[in-house]
């Protein structure tokens, strides 16, 4: 209870936390899956305060959730913690995705606070301007064959599910958190092509559009560098890497890495590792 007689929420913003980021940007978390980290991203939510926060696609996973409903109290509660950020005074843009592609028909509407877009256009502290999209557009296997797509998020799914069944053997052994799906993406040739293409693509129309910089995800990686002399930040995913753009209030980018609840078991609290540019 606050003096002024207010009823605190005190699972909202942890007191602890000393840094205050002036933007967040997450996506992919995939709402609706097994795979999604939910308490990954509630712990990340309650550490990480911030004036704005872009949800950058693929929040909910529409595509999944039309084949087999999976809706637990956990995934209820990030819906209610985002809703009571947006209560708070945080500006909350979500931009959907390719596998949230339902929530497009809202652009321009508001919910619970929380502002729907096409995409949008950030300016951080520093003056630079940032280009925000999911990037499912510069996909060439959705524009060309989705349901090439479709059979690919049905096989990541199957990879996930031996993921888990893997990760808890070695947990058992004392082995660390590995990821499965990451190893084949990195290994396999067409895949880190496919990678190349889109970072460049995304880049590139950033750079057409008169922008410093461009914040994407979609393709589940983690990224931050300069691409003919645009910046490219990917902000990973909430399935295995559990990954954030963060920017400070003097305009510095960031990734944080929150720990998958598997390995921040290991480490007993939070791990941050930061790029910063």
């Amino acid at each position: 209870m606050s003096s002024d007689g207010e009823q605190v929420d005190g699972d909202d913003i942890d007191v602890t936390a000393t840094v205050h980021h002036r933007a967040i940007f997450i996506s992919d978390l995939h709402l609706g899956t097994p795979g999604f980290q939910a308490g990954a991203l509630l712990d990340f939510i309650k550490h990480h305060p911030s004036d704005y926060l872009y949800l950058v696609g693929d929040i909910v996973d529409g595509w999944q959730l039309r084949r087999r409903w999976f809706w637990p109290e956990l995934h209820n509660d990030v819906v209610q913690k985002l809703l009571r950020r947006a209560r708070k005074g945080c500006r909350i843009i979500y931009i959907p995705g390719n596998h949230d592609e339902f929530a497009r028909r809202y652009f321009g509407h508001q919910f619970g606070g929380i502002e729907v877009v096409d995409d949008a256009v950030h300016l951080t502290a520093d003056g630079r301007s940032l280009w925000v999209t999911h990037g499912d557009r510069f996909d060439g296997v959705i524009r060309v064959a989705k349901w090439l797509a479709y059979l690919g998020d049905n096989l990541y799914e199957l990879t996930l599910r031996l993921n888990r069944h893997l990760n808890h053997w070695r947990a058992r052994l004392g082995l660390s958190y590995w990821s499965l799906s990451a190893y084949l993406k990195h290994k396999v040739k067409k895949a880190v092509m496919y990678v190349t293409d889109f970072e460049e693509a995304v880049a590139n129309e950033a750079q057409r559009r008169g922008h410093d910089g461009v914040v994407c995800g979609h393709i589940h990686r983690a990224e931050i560098r300069t691409i003919n002399g645009i910046l490219y930040c990917n902000d990973g995913d909430w399935v295995e890497s559990c990954t954030a753009l963060v920017e400070s209030v003097s305009g510095k980018l960031e990734l944080v890495y929150w720990p998958t609840p598997a390995v921040a078991q290991q480490v007993n609290k939070p791990v941050s590792v930061a790029v910063i540019t």
